[in-house]
């Protein structure tokens, strides 16, 4: 005779969490009032995870608003700030994909662009009566930074105006400026713009492991990588492609690819402090952030009768990482952290800026023949921004370019690095999900 055996499931309980949906410079999340979230932090989790559809390790998301990326898989938490030196607070969640697991460890810039106007729009700071541009001190609860955010404000309305001309790339469309100066951005986690000590150094990483075919296992040697290891705005390992050229060459993958460079953001992260083991570090996937860099390409002349002028194209190129993939453009905080490394001499984004363009395998791409040296080299060698100075630093992405202003202190440290985004709010409501 069979016997039925009836098993006993919790059933979850349904939320409703009020939100506004944003596309924030490059990514996009939902923006929330931190009262409308448990008291607690450590019970946050939960219910963004379910909320955006990480729920039963959903790679796709398929059953809550997340996008099913890294970039569309944020959320930003927002409240009227205590503090004297603030507006308002933001605390940055990135929710995994395909994972039930949250990381608060660092922060977002692209996300944190749309805080000033979400706090515009939801009236958590006033315009004062026909102001244009307004400034908005926004405090990183992740990183113990603050960030101004200049938005510019409808004269009539007194409401946050998202048209505009401005463009990014990897945006498509257009809107109005909203420039980010991130402020004392050094030592975002770890206290110090160079943790480790040294601007550049080498790290010794181990052989990479079998992928989906033994024929994948294509180093089987441990092999020296040259790094810098930075924390501004974010902490980055910031690779030199010209020192692991070779083995960049043999990969028979783009995955093998992803592989190598998890495994030196691993080390990386040992040698910031950050982990106490490549084991820990692989646990924590938001921080140290990692990038590939690669000299800039040769910069464009003009001619005009009798007179040549130089067009730099750029200072650097890099294709930088996002949760074990290749990020589709840039993080903002990465523009940061690499524009303060490029103002620092010594450091591998400063040395290859200043060398011949290579392609993406590290072989050297001839430079025009009447090149002239770029303001700022002596014999080859950028020396770097000089004290108490302001320039610009143009950095090469894979959708173009980022344009971010640098104001160097006494101290040889950025004391402000600005670049600019767009923000619009697509849609507010409320989102249903079980926990």
């Amino acid at each position: 005779m069979a016997v039925e055996v009836i098993t006993q499931t919790r059933r979850l309980k349904r939320h409703v969490l009020p939100c506004v949906l944003m596309r924030a410079g490059t990514s996009k999340g939902m923006f929330i009032h931190r009262r409308d979230l448990p008291a607690q932090q450590a019970d946050w989790a939960p219910h963004l995870i379910s909320a955006l559809g990480s729920r039963c390790n959903d790679p796709r998301q398929i059953d809550g608003v997340g996008g099913g990326t890294s970039t569309t898989s944020k959320v930003a938490v927002v409240s009227v700030s205590e503090r004297p030196d603030a507006d308002v607070d933001f605390t940055f969640v990135q929710v995994a994909i395909g994972k039930e697991s949250v990381d608060l460890t660092g922060t977002c810039g692209n996300m944190v662009s749309g805080v000033a106007p979400f706090a515009v729009q939801e009236g958590l700071v006033k315009p004062q009566p026909g102001q244009i541009k307004m400034d908005v001190r926004v405090y990183s609860t992740n990183t113990d930074k603050t960030v101004v955010e200049t938005v510019e404000i409808d004269e009539a309305t007194g409401e946050y105006e998202e048209d505009g001309d401005y463009t990014i790339p990897g945006v498509s469309t257009t809107g109005s400026e909203v420039k980010c100066a991130f402020v004392n951005p050094a030592g975002s986690m770890t206290g110090k713009l160079f943790p480790s000590g040294h601007r550049q150094q080498i790290l010794r990483v181990p052989p990479l492991p079998l992928l989906s075919r033994p024929s994948d296992a294509v180093y089987t040697e441990p092999f020296d990588v040259r790094v810098s290891l930075v924390d501004a705005a974010n902490p980055f390992v910031l690779i030199d492609t010209t020192s692991i050229s070779t083995i960049l060459k043999t990969l028979p993958s783009s995955d093998a690819q992803d592989v190598l460079v998890e495994f030196v953001r691993r080390e990386g992260a040992v040698a910031m402090g950050l982990a106490t083991s490549v084991e820990a570090a692989a646990l924590v996937r938001g921080t140290p952030k990692v990038a590939l860099l690669y000299p800039p390409f040769p910069p464009l002349f003009t001619q005009d009768g009798s007179d040549k002028t130089e067009t730099k194209t750029s200072d650097i190129r890099v294709q930088s990482y996002s949760m074990g993939l290749p990020h589709p453009s840039l993080q903002l905080t990465g523009a940061v952290c690499l524009a303060a490394a490029l103002s620092c001499p010594g450091t591998v984004a400063a040395q290859l800026s200043s060398t011949a363009a290579t392609d993406n395998h590290g072989d050297e791409i001839p430079l025009t023949p009447e090149r002239t040296p770029s303001p700022g080299e002596t014999d080859g060698a950028k020396t770097g921004l000089e004290a108490g100075g302001e320039k610009e630093v143009v950095i090469a992405h894979s959708k173009g370019t980022m344009k971010v202003g640098v104001v160097m202190g006494r101290d040889g440290e950025a004391v402000s690095c600005a670049v600019s985004r767009t923000a619009r709010r697509l849609f507010e409501g409320r989102v249903r999900y079980y926990v």
